[in-house]
């Protein structure tokens, strides 16, 4: 366990003052903050619905995946008891793909603590989670962000973060998740907010929804 506990985002109020602490320290995100009616909070619920949604969701449309996980709560398979005990025609049933019954069934059997995580370092929840086959640091990152609403993880993997630095800061392209990372220490420890602010860039610029990109 950590000596001290991490920060953590526990409402709009305090979004904001997370966001004053990044624009001071880096006056390039000013605009962007300024632009915003509010910053999107996204906090959500934790536990195994959230990685099993992250599972579903993984390489299909948000339409798809918004349809086969209708089907996945009507048949119960956002229970873990439920997904242990289902056989792989069950999964197979409700539109999950061979991979993705692989992936459900072993973070089913993967005996996570998900209260205990929230008692945990941020790289400590990332490395238990990414030793289930099917979560990667991409989803293990975006449940410490929004499922335990630790304020300084930042998904340096996610391209749509990516593209909007890119923009933002004029780099000549898009930064490699190892750059992303080596400029997000710079905005530590409010870097959860940091990611906030890109996305809402991303969508001003292109319309479109970031996360999940």
């Amino acid at each position: 366990m950590a000596d001290q506990p991490e920060s953590l985002i526990q409402g709009r109020g305090c979004l904001q003052r997370e966001a004053r602490q990044l624009c001071a320290r880096e006056p390039r995100f000013l605009p962007i903050f300024d632009q915003l009616d509010e910053i999107p909070l996204r906090l959500r619920p934790d536990g195994f619905s959230a990685l099993m949604f992250a599972i579903v969701g993984q390489q299909v449309s948000t339409a798809s995946a918004a349809a086969i996980w209708g089907r996945v709560q009507v048949a119960g398979f956002d229970d873990t008891d439920n997904v242990a005990r289902a056989s792989e025609q069950d999964l197979a049933d409700v539109g999950l793909s061979r991979p993705k019954i692989r992936y459900a069934k072993a973070l089913a059997e993967a005996g996570i603590n998900y209260p205990a995580l929230h008692d945990l370092p941020s790289d400590q929840v990332i490395e238990t989670l990414t030793a289930v086959p099917g979560i990667g640091m991409w989803t293990a990152e975006i449940y410490a962000l929004f499922a335990l609403a630790r304020a300084d993880v930042f998904p340096a993997g996610d391209l749509a973060l990516q593209e909007a630095a890119k923009r933002l800061f004029g780099l000549p392209e898009r930064p490699k998740e190892k750059l992303m990372r080596d400029m997000a220490q710079d905005w530590s420890p409010n870097r959860g907010v940091a990611a906030r602010l890109l996305w809402a860039y991303y969508r001003m610029e292109t319309e479109r929804e970031g996360i999940g990109e």
